[in-house]
């Protein structure tokens, strides 16, 4: 391309060149200045004649301004819009952090709800804002929110992750954190729900009369072995030890992986299944499973359960509770079945265990009154025979 002509104006160090105009072919003048800053020669476009109204005064003043260091030259402002974009993308944003939390814990037990809960509920607030961009009120705003759909344990795990993000920060000293504690919304954990038997016998009418397989077998599974959802979910056909009689838990909340007894109940339920992938539940093209809440509510409904009862949770409870109440198994042994960590979670069935084995010392005591009372009856009469020989 040809040098273009440059033409010099009234203006000291304004030229312009004759271009065609943008969108068109009509010609217009594209006016320059030259000038010096800190002993260099600095030449830049001071802008088109119609696009811009540009005229030699105009580019004149700009001149001065630049020489003057009342303006920045285009260069200056180009590298300030790179710096601004630069820092941009270096803040660590909670978005960011919580892609670096994920590289770092590559282990990380269960990343599919997690990242479900941040693209909910923080990407949405959060997820362009740095940890120290956060007020206390912020958090406030997205509890109540989210609290008025949501119960207190999922509005809990929430914050949580909110809260692991930005000690990961912290600890890592990637960026400034919060100046207060992440309030938590009470939970009350100490529910335990179970079935009475007359709703056991509709639930387990309705796991006959279902067609979906899958959703009736983790729903059997659940109420004969107390397995969480999670373990169900990872079950593999490779975990269950027909031949000795074990169950290989895969990452038990809280625990290593570890067994549990494989009961006659299970052993059945299991034998019926068919073997379509590595996984006892398959979900989708045979994959892990990572949801069932449909299928099982279905169900729930179905056999006539209370909306409030948690199909697959509120079985491993069932469970428990069937097992506590039956004043044959030790709260230790309990703990166990149950893959507890520590007994505190297993305390909540130590009252069903102590009603039954009160029961039983209220039978033993029944059994010995009546046979006082039939003790009674027979010396009674013999010693008044005596009397009248």
């Amino acid at each position: 391309m040809p040098r273009q002509t440059r033409t010099a104006t009234s203006y000291p160090g304004v030229y312009f060149v004759e271009a065609p105009a943008v969108g068109s072919n009509k010609i217009e003048k594209i006016y320059y200045i030259r000038y010096r800053r800190e002993g260099k020669v600095v030449e830049e476009k001071a802008g088109r004649q119609y696009q811009d109204d540009m005229t030699p005064a105009r580019a004149a003043g700009i001149r001065s301004s630049r020489i003057e260091g009342k303006q920045e030259s285009n260069t200056q402002k180009r590298q300030a819009e790179m710096a601004v974009k630069q820092a941009e993308q270096n803040k660590w944003t909670i978005s960011r952090l919580w892609a670096e939390y994920k590289k770092c814990k590559t282990n990380l037990k269960g990343i599919v709800t997690d990242e479900n809960r941040f693209k909910l509920y923080l990407f949405p607030s959060f997820g362009d804002k740095q940890p120290s961009e956060l007020i206390a009120l912020d958090i406030h705003r997205l509890r109540v929110s989210l609290l008025k759909k949501k119960s207190p344990g999922t509005v809990k795990n929430v914050l949580e992750l909110l809260r692991r993000i930005i000690n990961f920060s912290t600890n890592n000293n990637l960026c400034e954190s919060i100046n207060f504690k992440i309030e938590m919304p009470k939970v009350d954990n100490e529910k335990t729900e179970d079935l009475s038997p007359d709703q056991l016998s509709s639930l387990l009418q309705a796991l006959d009369e279902s067609t979906n397989i899958i959703a009736s077998g983790i729903m059997r599974m659940a109420l004969y072995t107390g397995m969480r959802r999670g373990e169900l979910f990872k079950l593999q056909w490779a975990d269950i030890d027909f031949e000795r009689g074990f169950i290989f838990l895969r990452d038990p909340k809280g625990n290593k992986g570890q067994k549990i007894p494989l009961n006659d109940g299970a052993r059945l339920m299991l034998t019926s299944m068919p073997r379509t992938s590595e996984y006892v539940f398959p979900g989708k093209g045979g994959a892990q499973r990572v949801d069932i809440n449909k299928a099982v509510n279905k169900i729930k409904k179905a056999a006539g359960l209370s909306d409030d009862f948690r199909p697959l949770h509120g079985l491993r409870h069932t469970y428990a509770s069937m097992l506590a109440s039956s004043g044959k198994v030790d709260i230790y042994t309990l703990q166990k079945l149950m893959t507890h960590k520590s007994p505190v979670m297993t305390q909540r069935y130590a009252h069903l265990r102590d009603d039954a084995l009160r029961q039983a010392a209220d039978l033993a005591g029944d059994i010995i009154n009546d046979a006082i009372n039939l003790n009674c009856t027979t010396i009674v009469p013999l010693a008044k025979k005596l009397n009248n020989a």
